[in-house]
Parts: C-alpha cells; sequence; structure tokens
C-alpha cells in the first residue's frame, strides 16, 4: 500500500546494487566538474592578479585590457563546467527515484539540456559576482591607466 496516514511511515524501496553503482559514477562525474569549476577560479584569480600587478606597475592600459580576454574566456568555461555539472545533477536525482525509467548506467545529459542554459549558468549569482568583480577591477584599471 503506498498511502501514508497519520501513524503510518513510508518504507522506502531499496535501490539496487546496479542502480547504486549508477548513483556512485554520477556522483563521482559532479565531483571531477566541482573540482574542475574550482580550479578555474583558481587560476583566474591567479591570472588576473598578475595583470592587476603588471599593468598597475606598468600603468600600460594595453597591458590592463589585454587581462580582460583570460578573464572572459575562464568566465566562459566556468559557466560550462557549471552547467554540465547541474546536468548531471538532474540526471542524479531522476536515478535515484524507484521506477526511473533512465536507462541503466546511462550517462546521457540530453533529456535535461532544455532545463538550463550556457549563458544561465555563467550568469549565476555566485559567478556573476567572482568573476564580475575580477572583471569590475580590471576594467576600473583600463580606464585609470588611459
Amino acid at each position: 500500500m503506498d498511502e501514508t496516514g497519520p501513524g503510518t511511515a513510508r518504507v522506502p524501496v531499496p535501490l539496487g546494487d546496479e542502480r547504486l553503482k549508477h548513483l556512485e559514477f554520477l556522483q563521482a562525474v559532479i565531483a571531477r566538474l566541482a573540482n574542475h569549476s574550482f580550479l578555474v577560479k583558481g587560476w583566474a584569480l591567479t591570472l588576473a592578479a598578475g595583470f592587476f600587478a603588471v599593468s598597475a606597475s606598468q600603468q600600460n592600459w594595453q597591458v590592463a585590457a589585454s587581462g580582460l580576454v583570460p578573464l572572459l574566456c575562464f568566465w566562459s568555461l566556468d559557466g560550462f563546467f557549471l552547467r554540465q555539472e547541474r546536468l548531471f545533477r538532474y540526471l542524479y536525482d531522476d536515478v535515484r527515484r524507484p521506477g526511473s525509467a533512465v536507462e541503466t548506467m546511462s550517462m546521457n545529459v540530453a533529456p535535461y539540456t532544455g532545463r538550463i542554459s550556457w549563458l544561465r549558468a555563467a550568469l549565476s549569482p555566485t559567478l556573476r559576482l567572482y568573476y564580475g568583480a575580477l572583471f569590475l577591477t580590471e576594467a576600473s584599471l583600463v580606464a585609470v591607466n588611459l
């Protein structure tokens, strides 16, 4: 009986070994994508700090402006990783449900691509705050050194 009422407890349906392994694979992919995003943020900050230092010491707007290009590239790449991570989270969420129609061991996220665009992921509040601050700092160095 699937109905629950007062005083009754819903008994969870145990997942089979194949589904548990599938969830482990998906979790590993999600963890790798989150790690890649973290590394990209580190590289972006390191590179931005280098451009800040060089453009401030040389007072050259071209150096400061050239720092904007890799920063935008890192922002784009981080948006890609965030989108992929969310797509795999959607897949994970479907696989964990009892009676899921997801094929065993499937890593296909194509059915979820309509849920989030790359642009929406790249413009998420966390990425906007992180890369926006770096971008505005770099742009202000360009303006000061003009």
